[in-house]
């Protein structure tokens, strides 16, 4: 029976590294979700939780790149300033890449829905971990 528990055991661990599913990325992925939620109960500030809270966070947009936790947070807030604005938030994850045991790379797609005209998108996202906890240093979204 052991010998059985046990294969079993190994059988799903490896099952899970294969597809996608590491204690890593699984924080990714949860993160991701939990971002979803904030944003699609008009929480910013919940949202941005995700993020490296630093100077030197770095956003890439359609009018380049700007750095900093507070001046992404600022333009968060001006390009949506309402609920009507944010609509509903849906990402897909597409790909997954471990780096480095401090570094993932996060391409996904995202869609908004909204009453006065949907947005879509793709983005990639450098995580890095900080304090034992996956951050956003880096998105480029487009």
């Amino acid at each position: 029976m052991k010998t059985y528990l046990y294969s079993l055991i190994v059988v799903l661990l490896f099952s899970c590294e294969l597809f996608g599913q590491t204690a890593d990325e699984q924080y990714i992925r949860q993160l991701s979700k939990e971002q979803t939620i904030s944003w699609n109960k008009g929480d910013i500030e919940q949202f941005m939780t995700g993020y490296w809270n630093n100077d030197s966070l770095l956003f890439v947009g359609k009018s380049g790149p700007k750095y900093g936790y507070n001046t992404t947070l600022e333009n968060y807030r001006k390009n949506y300033p309402d609920t009507v604005a944010m609509g509903t938030l849906r990402f897909d994850l597409l790909q997954m890449k471990r780096l480095s045991a401090l570094y993932y790379f996060v391409v996904g797609k995202f869609h908004l829905r909204r009453s006065i005209g949907d947005l879509e998108g793709h983005f990639t996202l450098l995580f890095k971990k900080l304090k034992g906890k996956w951050v956003i240093v880096a998105d480029h979204s487009s």
